[in-house]
């Protein structure tokens, strides 16, 4: 009786056996005869119901019918295996005869070429790149500036805000801010990074772009310092015949403030589309810093002096490249990127 159910069992599993042609209907049917709740493992818990001297002889045969399936599968795993291994390697198979594909190389953005050149100059000059958050509050975008809540100048930064007292930052002054709150003069940085404003997309204007701001605060700091550090930028970048022109302006947080033309790089002076025909294109701001925002960091104005300033990256980058339209640098086309 045992014998007959398990030639049965025997021959309905080489019959599903044949039937199988995947990896995944195999272990499927592993499980069915020898999992353990599997037609087989059922058999061998079935011995306790049998009388005791009948129980070895059939043990013996489960097992051994268990021993001849456990083989039969194994046999069958390493056929589906070969066979899968071989469809796949047919499918990789690569063809020599067709045209090679050049891999596409990255270069580096303009913004960031030129943002590492004016890094260069400065730090040739001494000065360190400082870095801050670009989710800024209230108080160290404006107020620490001299920007209090009223003041008609924010009208001129309108920019993101996340709550009443935290914005996306304006420019990157907030890092000269805590810079002085956690270091005693001598301070000499450059804080580069990106910025934000609520400014409509266009040709020259963007909501996000890139500024470098730099600062130095130390005993006896004049006007003339400033000039001096200018006129070293310009010419590294622009070249050594190119001059600087300073002309009076307003910002809250330096007093006296200028706005800084550089002779046109282009006609050299002499006037051209580019310039407008004045000889002269304006790059940056720059002044003295503000006693009130000395005295905000703790800084005494009476003891200390520093000076400031802010260039647009996107603008110098622009400048310098003949770049006519802002929205070129941040729609990652190759086909414009590849020039640099």
């Amino acid at each position: 009786m045992l014998r007959d159910e398990l030639d049965e069992l025997k021959r309905k599993f080489i019959n599903e056996l044949k039937q199988i042609s995947d990896s995944e209907a195999l272990e499927a049917l592993r499980i069915k005869y020898m999992g353990k709740k599997g037609l087989v493992t059922l058999l061998l818990k079935g011995m306790g119901d049998l009388p005791p001297e009948e129980r070895p002889a059939a043990g013996q045969a489960v097992n051994g019918l268990k021993e001849e399936l456990a083989a039969l599968l194994d046999n069958e795993e390493r056929r589906i295996k070969a066979a899968e291994r071989q469809r796949r390697l047919e499918a990789e198979t690569i063809d020599v005869t067709m045209p090679g594909k050049r891999p596409v190389i990255g270069k580096r953005h303009p913004l960031s070429i030129v943002r590492r050149q004016i890094e260069d100059i400065f730090i040739g000059m001494g000065f360190e790149i400082a870095d801050g958050p670009e989710v800024e509050y209230d108080y160290y975008n404006f107020e620490a500036l001299n920007i209090p809540k009223d003041h008609p100048s924010r009208d001129l930064q309108d920019t993101f805000y996340i709550t009443d007292n935290i914005v996306l930052r304006t420019q990157t002054s907030p890092v000269q801010i805590r810079v002085m709150e956690s270091h005693k003069p001598p301070i000499r940085i450059i804080a580069p990074g990106r910025v934000y404003r609520s400014d409509e997309v266009d040709a020259t204007h963007s909501p996000i772009f890139h500024q470098m701001e730099g600062l130095v605060v130390d005993h006896g700091i004049t006007m003339g310092d400033l000039k001096g550090v200018l006129d070293v930028f310009a010419k590294a970048l622009y070249g050594e015949d190119t001059r600087t022109k300073f002309r009076p302006h307003y910002f809250p947080f330096t007093e006296p403030s200028a706005e800084v033309d550089v002779t046109c790089a282009w006609c050299h002076g002499q006037g051209c589309r580019i310039c407008g025909y004045s000889g002269w294109i304006e790059v940056l701001g720059a002044g003295m810093v503000h006693p009130n925002v000395l005295r905000t960091v703790g800084i005494n104005p009476d003891e200390y002096s520093g000076f400031a300033f802010g260039l647009g990256l996107d603008r110098l980058t622009m400048l310098k490249y003949g770049i006519d339209d802002m929205r070129l640098l941040f729609e990652n086309d190759y086909r414009f990127l590849k020039q640099f």
